[in-house]
């Protein structure tokens, strides 16, 4: 098991100019970990991290887009997993950061914790890659290659809490960095 801020540390030090949506815990952390205009960051909508992704890879399509899904939060949404293998963009990557709960809820845990298979769900749905990791020597190691294979590839990130970043809503939700945002889209 990986500690999720520690996997979130080898996707930045791998990171060029893609755009990254993060949703909920792992959005609070990477806006410490990866401050950059090309972040897509927010929390209140489960489920629907991969479908903005998505949106943002077919609007983008000469743009990397990586999504850092929650495991609750894909449970939301499992019909996405369709909708992108259907989309077809090669230029997304759909990391599920799997620790068995709904973290933003309380932990509580989801239905059939460590016994459903998220990249078994993805190859079902159509992705035609899917890894998994466990173990951060591994996720470091394999990275640069999935970085540069055609989409759509999941990735289920098998993690656990790491280090308490501070909560920041208002960075979350500014219209500063939302318009910074749209303002690098647009370049």
């Amino acid at each position: 098991m990986m500690k999720r801020d520690e996997c979130l540390k080898v996707l930045a030090r791998r990171r060029k100019d893609e755009i990254v949506v993060a949703v909920y815990t792992a959005a609070q952390e990477w806006i410490h970990i990866s401050p950059s205009e090309w972040n897509y960051t927010f929390t209140g909508a489960m489920g629907q991290g991969s479908s903005h992704a998505l949106g943002l890879a077919l609007g983008r399509p000469d743009k990397r887009v990586i999504v850092l899904d929650g495991d609750g939060s894909l449970l939301m949404n499992l019909g996405s997993l369709v909708t992108i293998a259907n989309a077809g963009a090669k230029n997304l990557v759909h990391c599920v950061c799997e620790n068995g709960t709904y973290e933003t809820n309380g932990g509580v845990p989801i239905p059939r914790a460590g016994q459903v298979s998220f990249t078994g769900f993805a190859r079902a749905a159509g992705y035609p890659k899917t890894y998994e990791f466990s173990k951060l020597d591994d996720w470091d190691q394999g990275l640069d290659k999935i970085l540069k294979e055609d989409g759509p590839i999941l990735v289920d990130l098998k993690v656990e809490p790491g280090e308490d970043y501070p909560e920041d809503f208002r960075r979350l939700y500014s219209i500063e960095h939302r318009e910074a945002f749209r303002k690098a889209l647009q370049k």
